[in-house]
């Protein structure tokens, strides 16, 4: 498997959506911290505006992501609204094709909104490296084959009720998540300072194929180094500038996130998460996830099953969940 397919496998992408029917005055806004945002407008035109950012015109057929899930609004004027329908408590429960409505009956605006939940660990590094925004247009210019296809079939599936429609849709959803992705990086300038740009590259991509393929195997410099057809030095070299940590720092790193994926989804000994991830020593393991969280494997368990504390939470909660 490639090595972007890999890591997009480890994220465990899934997206959930509303289908959104608006007519001016309208304002939506979503703050997604934890996951990716997106809009597609399927009819009519949204302004999106973002802290800090210029007002954008978003037409039909145009794509939006915001891969860190920023707070930002859409609404049908670039002035912002007094008032703003915030639309997660609308996305964190199945609604199947009934329609958010919102608006005072001025022109309509069709668009389907929603976030790609995944493990926040595993994305962390991918969500690093892509920009605040991804924007794909399909105004003034014809749209990408994927983008044109996936919008007539999104069109396709919100005509009429059908089984498995959800599932479906949100499959749908997540491919063009990854396309858009995918035209990030392969629009990506050699020398652009991005790790990602090492995923064309074919020496650095096999070794991280092999990273994200097996991170529990005990893999060595040298190997590294055959496997993208370098001299030792010469691969340690490039694969630290290009990615930024060392070849082995860049696996502890991958199997402290694998670590942390097992630790809070399985009921496994420590020690068991320590072969899982390359381990032979549960102490030196304890030590390397030490190193990367802040406490020891156990601790950090015990702290994810935890409620989350509430702001302004008084002294007594929290000593409790201390």
């Amino acid at each position: 498997m490639d090595t972007l397919s890999l890591i997009l496998d480890d994220m465990r992408l899934r997206g959930t959506f509303v289908y959104a029917e608006l007519t001016a005055p309208w304002s939506l806004s979503l703050d997604a911290p934890g996951s990716a945002s997106f809009h597609i407008v399927t009819g009519g035109q949204a302004w999106l505006l973002r802290e800090g950012a210029e007002a954008q015109l978003l037409q039909r057929g145009d794509l939006v992501i915001l891969p860190g899930g920023q707070p930002h609004r859409l609404q049908d004027k670039p002035a912002a609204a007094a008032r703003s329908r915030d639309i997660l408590g609308e996305l964190q429960e199945v609604r199947g094709l009934e329609a958010l409505r919102e608006g005072g009956g001025g022109t309509a605006t069709h668009m389907v909104s929603g976030i790609f939940r995944f493990d926040v660990n595993m994305a962390a590094p991918l969500v690093a490296a892509l920009p605040p925004l991804l924007q794909v247009r399909s105004h003034d210019a014809m749209p990408p084959l994927w983008l044109a296809i996936g919008l007539q079939f999104l069109e396709q599936e919100v005509a009429s009720a059908r089984p498995a429609q959800q599932a479906v849709l949100n499959r749908l959803l997540d491919v063009m998540f990854i396309e858009s992705v995918r035209d990030y990086v392969e629009a990506l300038p050699d020398g652009s300072g991005n790790w990602l740009a090492a995923l064309r590259d074919r020496s650095l991509s096999a070794v991280l194929a092999q990273i994200h393929g097996k991170p529990e195997y005990n893999w060595t410099v040298q190997e590294f180094a055959s496997l993208a057809c370098l001299s030792r030095s010469a691969f340690a070299e490039r694969f630290t500038q290009v990615m930024g940590h060392p070849p082995l720092a860049y696996l502890t790193r991958h199997r402290m996130r694998l670590a942390a994926r097992h630790l809070a989804s399985s009921s496994h000994p420590v020690s068991r998460v320590a072969e899982l991830v390359g381990y032979t020593s549960e102490a030196a393991f304890s030590q390397a996830f030490k190193r990367e969280y802040g406490v020891p494997p156990s601790v950090w368990r015990e702290q994810q099953s935890q409620p989350p504390l509430r702001a302004g939470a008084p002294a007594a909660e929290a000593a409790a969940q201390a």
